[in-house]
């Protein structure tokens, strides 16, 4: 009930100043702590690769190769993470990135990549998609999201070590298949509730403030409640930022590839 008359609270309160980010000259967590129960890891599936993002380059005269075969890769080494500071700029594919995801950002792996990262000091375990360049920093192998990071639990320490791990997805046979593979769909997730019918009532009142289509996503006892779907994903950014405007600063975009009919209404 506590969480369903928040969702209410929000949707009935004026909208929050809109201060910019990008004045922030140091990284930090957001102000409010994200709650991880409910949000599952990344879905590997076949990506082509990003127009953006996957030629060798060059930073801080160190130059880089963007691995063109990486089967079996796997590696050891310092995970970081970022937040705040970079939140809402764009990744080097061109993405926009959102602290709030299940993403990293690699020097060398093809964008877009899936990987699992396991924190070795715990043995906890998450799946991220890779769609951006970094850490440049001696001894970092990978750069993790704010929520990826809170999963792994390596928000207090900053740092920990951890071993990355390729999921290697196949190209799909035939045109049709690639071709369907390829076109995605976008969902604005907005919070979970385990109470089936108070999720309904949520999507609908979320749906009427919004004047946008809403979801929700059955996992186990878990609804997650979601607007979309939409299919540009330039339009699906532009909801998350007036969402958040409504002071619902988890929102958070969810993937998914057309051909997947999960979604549950």
């Amino acid at each position: 009930m506590r969480i369903y008359m928040i969702i209410i609270t929000i949707l009935l309160s004026s909208c929050a100043s809109n201060k910019s980010r990008y004045i922030l000259t140091a990284d930090k967590a957001p102000r409010t702590a994200l709650t991880l129960t409910y949000i599952e890891d990344a879905q590997p599936r076949y990506e082509p690769s990003s127009q953006a993002g996957n030629r060798n380059y060059s930073v801080l005269g160190q130059n880089y190769e963007v691995l063109t075969a990486p089967y079996g890769f796997s590696e050891t080494g310092m995970a970081s993470w970022y937040g705040e500071k970079f939140h809402g700029y764009k990744t080097a594919n061109g993405e926009i990135y959102d602290m709030y995801s299940m993403s990293a950002a690699h020097k060398s792996l093809p964008l877009p990549s899936y990987v699992e990262v396991e924190n070795t000091n715990n043995g906890k375990k998450t799946i991220v998609r890779v769609n951006d360049r970094g850490p440049f920093y001696k001894g970092r192998v990978i750069d993790l999201s704010y929520a990826a990071a809170l999963k792994l639990d390596i928000l207090r320490t900053g740092t920990a070590l951890v071993k990355v791990t390729l999921f290697t997805v196949d190209k799909p046979s035939g045109n049709t298949e690639c071709q369907r593979a390829c076109l995605n769909r976008y969902f604005v997730q907005l919070a979970s509730l385990s109470d089936r019918s108070k999720a309904m009532r949520a999507a609908a009142i979320f749906s009427k403030r919004f004047d946008l289509p809403s979801d929700i996503n059955q996992s186990g006892d878990v609804y997650r409640i979601r607007l979309g779907p939409f299919y540009n994903y330039v339009q699906t950014q532009n909801v998350v930022i007036t969402v958040r405007q409504h002071k619902i600063k988890e929102a958070f975009i969810v993937t998914e590839p057309i051909a997947d009919k999960r979604s549950k209404k």
